[in-house]
């Protein structure tokens, strides 16, 4: 029988943890809104450009410019955010997300065009058509370059003594708003049309600037905030600062190694949506598909971090590059069987598209053994006082990976892959099974090439220590 009051003070009883403060949860819910719409359109953009004209290679090309304006510009964004506030930056960042959102949408909304049935390889979008589509691209980069420093800072400012909880409790909520857009996408596109995915996109940056104007308040000012104070840096000083952390060869090198990772990750988005669309199935659910790997997260992020969090750092992130190698090359099994890869398994779906689901699957455990660790070696990797520095670039090696395997990808799937293919007359490719397996085989060597690029040079830093 419980009694009705609590307990007297010091009677034994441990104290009841704080709640996190209501701006704690108000960036959360943001966030969820804001990768809700990141997520509704982003496995669709080179199929969505493609049908729009923009040919073999422009695709890929707008593709990576937009993960490596989202992933390079925080180094200044998160700055200025420091200076002015963070929401009065979340609310440029909605705007300007809003806009871009509106501009990628725009061609088939307000310009009259007409998306393909198929990706074609000649470029046949007029100029006005690649203007929007790259203004629109410019302008969702440097949004969301503002929303990763703002609401990571509010988490930290927000956390009081844990922070742990409270970064798992983001990171949990990064991977619903993955679920939660990309679901919502299909059932958009379904029912209206490929292009409707921007206008999902677009719903959910309004919510989250509505969210952000009524109830979020800047962490330094809001309820339960513990201020930090820290310098503030001219663009100036963060350019100084960028060629400081550059010139450690130590730094350097390891972004350069680390960069392989984040290349073949780059291809979720890239080889995968085109292999799917040109090759397996004319209309691919490529956004259920890839909630494989924010599944795979969610279920098994704790397990990983309770299994191997022990392991070292560098062994960790190599276990990590050496999975996901793998799943490129699972990708040939298919290619041998007899049907191919359209061949339809148990009635459900391509075992082609099967493949590819279990490559996204296992792309999503390279990333638990991988990402986390990341920030952890950089932090021990920097010269003491300068950790805070040098975690500040901790994501350059995906904004490399990003620029990098957008035309690199593209390169790979249309001259290996797809060389002496034959159309279809349903518009897709009959590969030549060498070639196919070849290009897949390449992408593993680039995994594998990284894993042991990161071996010899961790064994070169421990020979040759700071």
């Amino acid at each position: 029988m419980s009694t009705a009051f609590p307990p007297a003070a010091g009677a034994g009883t441990p104290p009841r943890p704080e709640a996190f403060p209501r701006t704690f949860w108000t960036a959360n819910v943001t966030e969820l809104f804001e990768r809700g719409a990141y997520y509704s359109m982003a496995s669709f953009v080179v199929i969505y450009l493609g049908q729009l004209g923009m040919g073999d290679y422009w695709p890929s090309i707008l593709n990576s410019l937009l993960w490596g304006l989202i992933y390079f510009l925080p180094i200044l964004s998160g700055t200025i955010a420091d200076q002015v506030g963070f929401k009065r930056a979340l609310v440029l960042a909605f705007v300007l997300l809003g806009i871009g959102y509106a501009f990628m949408g725009a061609p088939v909304w307000l310009g009259g065009a007409e998306l393909g049935t198929t990706v074609l390889p000649q470029v046949t979008a007029p100029g006005p058509v690649f203007g929007m589509v790259l203004a629109g691209i410019v302008l969702i980069g440097i949004g969301g370059s503002f929303v990763k420093p703002c609401i990571s800072g509010t988490v930290q400012k927000t956390a009081g003594r844990r922070a742990t909880l409270a970064f798992a409790i983001f990171y949990m909520i990064i991977n619903i708003g993955s679920l939660f857009g990309r679901g919502v996408g299909y059932v958009a596109r379904t029912n209206f049309g490929l292009s409707a995915i921007f206008a999902v996109a677009l719903s959910c940056a309004v919510v989250a600037l509505l969210i952000v104007l009524v109830v979020y308040a800047d962490p330094d000012r809001g309820e339960g905030a513990k201020p930090v104070a820290g310098p503030r840096r001219s663009p100036g000083r963060i350019l100084l600062d960028m060629v400081l952390v550059l010139k450690n060869g130590r730094f350097a090198m390891f972004l350069l190694v680390s960069s392989g990772f984040n290349f073949l990750y780059s291809q979720v988005y890239n080889v995968l949506p085109l292999y799917l669309k040109r090759v397996v199935e004319t209309n691919p659910a490529v956004d259920l598909y890839t909630m494989a790997n924010p599944f795979v997260i969610v279920f098994f992020q704790l397990l990983i971090t309770r299994a191997f969090g022990t392991m070292k750092p560098v062994r960790s992130m190599i276990v990590g590059i050496v999975i996901i190698s793998l799943s490129m090359v699972v990708n040939v099994v298919p290619i041998f069987l007899a049907g191919g890869v359209r061949a339809t398994l148990w009635d459900l779906l391509p075992v082609g598209s099967m493949v590819i689901i279990l490559t996204v699957a296992m792309i999503a455990f390279g990333e638990l053994f991988t990402s986390a660790r990341t920030y952890e070696y950089i932090g021990a990797l920097a010269p003491k006082g300068q950790e805070g520095l040098f975690l500040g670039y901790a994501n350059l090696p995906i904004a490399i990976g990003a620029i990098v395997g957008g035309p690199v990808g593209a390169f790979i799937f249309n001259e290996i892959m797809a060389k002496d293919a034959v159309k279809l007359d349903n518009g897709l490719l009959e590969l030549v099974p060498a070639n196919a397996a070849t290009g897949w085989l390449i992408l593993m060597g680039v995994g594998l090439a990284s894993a042991v690029s990161m071996v010899m040079y961790n064994r070169w830093i421990e020979k040759h220590p700071a």
